[in-house]
């Protein structure tokens, strides 16, 4: 009984954990609608000019702003199972 508690401790363990998205993946299922063709105004995906100006007070206050929203973009912009990882990857994917 003892190894199928474990086995099945392990099995929930391993599908409890998830792998962190790269910026393209968040990107591709949240952010592109906006970014891609910049909607409300929302800096385009590879307009570095433009992510410069969100990204002068660093990458924590540009993941806060994200997560609070800001104008049109919703709160978490659109990827309410985000990590802070997840958003820093697609603030640095968009932004290149």
């Amino acid at each position: 009984m003892k190894k199928l508690i474990s086995i099945i401790a392990l099995t929930v363990v391993a599908f409890s954990v998830q792998a962190e998205r790269s910026g393209e993946e968040v990107f591709t299922k949240s952010c592109t609608f906006c970014h891609a063709s910049g909607v409300a105004g929302a800096p385009k995906v590879g307009d570095s000019a433009a992510w410069a100006t969100r990204l002068e007070g660093g990458m924590d206050a540009a993941i806060a702003t994200v997560k609070k929203g800001k104008g049109a973009m919703p709160a978490t912009g659109m990827c309410g199972d985000c990590s802070d990882a997840e958003y820093k990857n697609a603030i640095d994917f968009m932004s290149k």
